[in-house]
């Protein structure tokens, strides 16, 4: 896939702190505003670990990975 530019090792990262951030925001843990916040800021590096394409690394022209 040429589009990736995230090393395994960073998409494995991302998809754990996703799943970090969901559950703090929907276990409660943390309430309010800023656990609302967390319930939708956790599925951008969910989804941005399973695709393998971060579009911040993207404009600053980052790879993580070897091309």
């Amino acid at each position: 896939m040429s589009f990736v530019n995230e090393a395994t090792w960073d998409r494995v990262l991302r998809v754990v702190l996703g799943m970090v951030l969901l559950y703090l925001g929907w276990s409660g843990t943390v309430s309010g505003g800023l656990g609302t916040v967390l319930k939708f800021l956790g599925f951008v590096p969910i989804l941005t670990g399973l695709i393998g394409w971060c579009p911040v690394y993207s404009v600053l022209k980052i790879r993580t990975n070897q091309p």
